[in-house]
């Protein structure tokens, strides 16, 4: 075998599956105030019925409230909100009360449960709290969608990359987006 192959630090054999979509995900907490994560740790996991799971360290607020509320929202930002996404990964809404409004971002409710709904973002789902798996340092919080819309011309059963950039995150403070180039195979 001629190929030489570079070791991997355990530390970072995640980053060799980014980069990842960023999302928001976001509810309120016992004022009603709402918060919002970044994360990058999402995929679904069933079509029937519609689940999702978010890999969320317990040490953060979000996965708190979460855990109380049992309903949180995943917004999906685009690159023009690059600066205002990473802050809602660095800012924690323990130590800040009302981190969005100081962000920069504006929520309304929910079509179908109370949770925020970043208005800045393109794409909205609404989860119900399914299931919380102890995983490692993390928890998987797995939602059932309850509802998913998205904003006008830009999703057709999947995004029209020509018309919207979405965040993709690479590890650490560092993103990146798609090109317009569609290949099919």
């Amino acid at each position: 075998m001629g190929d030489v192959f570079n070791s991997v630090s355990l530390k970072y054999a995640y980053r060799l599956l980014h980069p990842k979509l960023t999302a928001l995900i976001a509810c309120y907490d016992e004022y009603n105030v709402p918060n919002a994560m970044t994360a990058a740790w999402i995929m679904p996991v069933s079509v029937n019925p519609p689940l999702i799971v978010v890999s969320i360290s317990p040490k953060r607020y979000t996965y708190e409230l979460i855990l109380k509320a049992k309903i949180f929202s995943v917004n999906i930002p685009s690159l023009n909100m690059l600066k205002k996404v990473h802050l809602c990964g660095t800012i924690s809404g323990r130590e800040i009360k009302n981190k969005l409004k100081r962000i920069g971002l504006t929520t309304i409710n929910g079509r179908k449960l109370n949770v925020p709904i970043i208005e800045e973002c393109i794409a909205f789902l609404e989860c119900k709290l399914w299931e919380n798996i102890v995983a490692g340092d993390h928890n998987l919080i797995i939602g059932k969608i309850i509802d998913a819309y998205v904003r006008d011309n830009i999703f057709d059963a999947r995004y029209d990359i020509s018309k919207i950039s979405l965040i993709y995150h690479c590890g650490g403070n560092i993103y990146t987006k798609l090109t317009n180039n569609i290949i099919r195979v």
